[in-house]
């Protein structure tokens, strides 16, 4: 294969001098077919395109941002309103949120509290986001993950 050759089943010293009367390399492309399936072209011009081909590619993935909120077991009303706004601005700014309440000490005993104030969260972030793991305890930690809503255009 490749630019002015004509689509064949060549020797392997065929398919090189084809390749050198080009002035082209001469690149194995699926080595495991039967018979291989060469190429005839330029290697290094073939690379560089491969590489601002995967550079485009990674360019236009979207990075996922993950925002952290904090809560203690006993958080009161108004400090929980302050850090629902944030949870609101960073959902709707398209970043992950993961919630969690961590216990210092003995406060491991509210683990009731803390679960009852990340499931009132997600709740209040219903319109915003999806939650995507309950609460869970891991170590002094309960953690909650929510995901933003797709915004409609």
């Amino acid at each position: 294969m490749g630019d002015n050759v004509e689509v064949g089943i060549y020797t392997k010293l065929e398919a090189l001098n084809i390749a050198k009367s080009l002035e082209t390399d001469l690149v194995e492309i699926s080595p495991k077919a039967s018979p291989p399936v060469c190429k005839a072209l330029d290697y290094k011009k073939f690379l560089y395109d491969q590489k601002k081909r995967e550079k485009f590619l990674k360019a236009k993935t979207q990075k996922v941002i993950v925002k952290e909120i904090r809560f203690g077991p006993q958080t009161d009303q108004h400090d929980y309103e302050f850090k629902k706004k944030h949870a609101i601005k960073f959902l709707q700014d398209g970043a992950k949120l993961k919630a969690f309440v961590f216990f210092k000490g003995r406060s491991i005993i509210f683990k009731e509290q803390g679960q009852i104030l990340l499931l009132k969260l997600a709740q209040e972030l219903e319109e915003y986001g999806k939650v995507e793991q309950l609460p869970t305890l891991e170590g002094k930690k309960m953690i909650m993950f929510v995901n933003p809503k797709k915004l409609k255009k």
